[in-house]
Parts: C-alpha cells; sequence; structure tokens
C-alpha cells in the first residue's frame, strides 16, 4: 500500500485527502516508482478545482504530473530503465491517467528522465517542468536570439526563473516583472537584466523605455486576463506574446482590435507541446541537461513540505508569495 492524495470533487485545498492505495503492477510501456519528491505546479491547481484545460474524468482523482524517484518494476516490454534506476518524471501525461501524488505511482516510459546520482530527488522533482516550458517558447518555438529582449511576468515563480536563465544562455536580455517590490533584489541576483514592479510602475512605457521604444521580442505571460491589452503595447513589432498561464482567473480580451492592429503575434502555449512530442523533447532535454552540467540552470526551490502537508503546500502556492518551485518529499 502507499499513502496517495486524492480529492472526490473539486474545490480548494480542503478537498484533498490521503488514501492507502496500492497502485498496481506496471502494463506494457510502464513503470512502478517509489516517488520521494513531488513538483508541484499550477496546473494541480487548476485541475483540483475545475478550471483546468482537461477536466476530470472521474471521482476519487488523483494529482500531480512531475516527480523524482526509483524505479521498483518494468512493465513488459520496458529495456531503456532498469530496476533500482533514479529518474525524474516529466508532465507529458494527463493527471487522470498517472497521478504522481503517492509514495508510489505507475508512470509512463515516455515521461521518464534518467536522473544522475549528483541530483537528488528533490531536485529532480523541480528543474524539468520549469526549463522544458521556457525553452519551448523561447528556443524550439520563438527561435529566441541573441540580442532579443524577452518580458517574463510572474518572474518569481519556477518557470519564470527557468526563463530568466534560458534567455540569459541564449544571450538574450531578460526584463522580470513582479508585483512585489520585495523580490526585485533577488530577480536581479537570478539573472534579471532589469525589473519592473507592476504594482509601482507602468510596465508597458518601462519596457518601450529600455528598449528605445521598439518593445521586447518576446513577451512570456503567465497571468493573461485584462492585462494583456497593456502588456501586448510593450511587444517589438512582429514580436510574440507567449499566453502560457492564466493566473490572473478572468477572461482574456484579444488586444489587436484595441492597439490598432498592430503586427503582434498572440500565442497560447503548453509545455505539453514539446514534452508530447518525441523530437522535440529529445532537443529539449539536451538543451536543459547541457544547461545543469555547466551551471547555467539550476533549480530554485522555495520551500519542501511532507506529504502529509499536501493542503499546507497548495495553500502556500495559491499564496503566490513563494519564490521558485515549491517540492512535497514523500520521507525525509
Amino acid at each position: 500500500m502507499a499513502m496517495t492524495v486524492r480529492f472526490q470533487e473539486t474545490g480548494g485545498p480542503g478537498v484533498l485527502r490521503l488514501d492507502d492505495l496500492e497502485p498496481g503492477d506496471p502494463g506494457p510501456g510502464e513503470v512502478l516508482l517509489r516517488i520521494d519528491a513531488i513538483g508541484l505546479n499550477r496546473a494541480d491547481v487548476l485541475f483540483r478545482s475545475g478550471q483546468y484545460i482537461e477536466p476530470v474524468k472521474q471521482f476519487p482523482a488523483g494529482l500531480g504530473s512531475e516527480a523524482a524517484g526509483v524505479i521498483e518494476a518494468l512493465g513488459p516490454g520496458v529495456t531503456a530503465f532498469t530496476v533500482g534506476q533514479p529518474v525524474s518524471v516529466i508532465p507529458n501525461f494527463s493527471q487522470n491517467d498517472y497521478p504522481q501524488y503517492a509514495e508510489r505511482a505507475l508512470a509512463p516510459v515516455t515521461a521518464l528522465v534518467p536522473r544522475p546520482e549528483p541530483v537528488d530527488a528533490v531536485a529532480g522533482a523541480a528543474v524539468w517542468m520549469p526549463y522544458l516550458t521556457a525553452y519551448g517558447a523561447m528556443v524550439e518555438i520563438g527561435r529566441g536570439r541573441a540580442g532579443d529582449v524577452v518580458a517574463i511576468n510572474a518572474a518569481s515563480s519556477s518557470v519564470g526563473l527557468a526563463a530568466i536563465h534560458t534567455t540569459n544562455r541564449l544571450g538574450a536580455t531578460p526584463i522580470a516583472i513582479t508585483r512585489t517590490r520585495a523580490k526585485r533584489q533577488r530577480l536581479l541576483d537570478e539573472g534579471a537584466a532589469e525589473v519592473i514592479v507592476s504594482t509601482e510602475e507602468d510596465v508597458a512605457g518601462r519596457i518601450l523605455s529600455l528598449t528605445s521604444g521598439r518593445g521586447a521580442e518576446y513577451v512570456f505571460d503567465a497571468v493573461a486576463g485584462p492585462g494583456v491589452v497593456e502588456l501586448a503595447r510593450a511587444v517589438a513589432a512582429d514580436g510574440t506574446h507567449f499566453l502560457w498561464g492564466a493566473a490572473s482567473g478572468q477572461p482574456t480580451p484579444y488586444p489587436g482590435f484595441e492597439l490598432g492592429m498592430p503586427a503582434l503575434n498572440l500565442r497560447t502555449y503548453s509545455v505539453q507541446e514539446i514534452s508530447r512530442n518525441p523530437e522535440r523533447l529529445r532537443r529539449a532535454i539536451a538543451f536543459v541537461s547541457s544547461g545543469l552540467r555547466t551551471g547555467a540552470f539550476r533549480p530554485t526551490v522555495d520551500r519542501v513540505f511532507d506529504l502529509e502537508d499536501i493542503i499546507q503546500a497548495h495553500e502556500h502556492l495559491e499564496s503566490n508569495t513563494h519564490f521558485g518551485k515549491i517540492v512535497v518529499a514523500t520521507s525525509r
């Protein structure tokens, strides 16, 4: 049996419960994992609350799509991995099918990345989703280049920090956008060239000023909602405004008409565009692995919770006070 997080209805963090469940034996193309650490993502909150792009299929439902652990058993035909091998789990599957909030869980082999021994479980659960997301938008799809300017809101999130690091590695210039001045210095320490405090400054005006009126070639937007119109003012001609999240919880207007139909590319984006495409994923893993080896990329962990404290972990995630990744450990 394994302690497993489930919920019987959609709602706030209080709907989460701990149950003892048997994960079962792995089938073809699957492995059974001993989960050591779980990476929390905004998608988990949306799925739990019934607001995700994919609905919950049935209750009780599980949760989670990013983790690190050790393989306990292989399904029929699995030859690329071995029992006892440390791995990370990346989000390329439905939480309906392979929930990872558990002490032991099944996972598809397509979602596994070997985890070198120096990388501990907490780091292994914290690093992949942020960097795959940033790489996919800026490199694989956006074709970002040296000299570009990238404006990043929700910059203190794990994806925001990965976007700062990725932008620097490309030779581009990251402009971080945050709601509170308290995070300004830490964002500069993480490599932001400039930090804009959105509650105190004219964000679009500041970006235009910093770029001599040109605007940012890319806006990496995790908030969306009504603020899209204002942020879109700061996108350079033929630039791209990536909408990869919807943290505002409000409807997102199309800004083109209000801004006089500029040459603006407004594009929704999900990490699954990378993680579910084998060739894109191969390139992404190579890019991120290279950054990890050189030290250009690193997990930024805000706090580690115990699995028994999963409700508090989700409350902390929803507070938006964290800096970097929130991780849950199954045993410490």
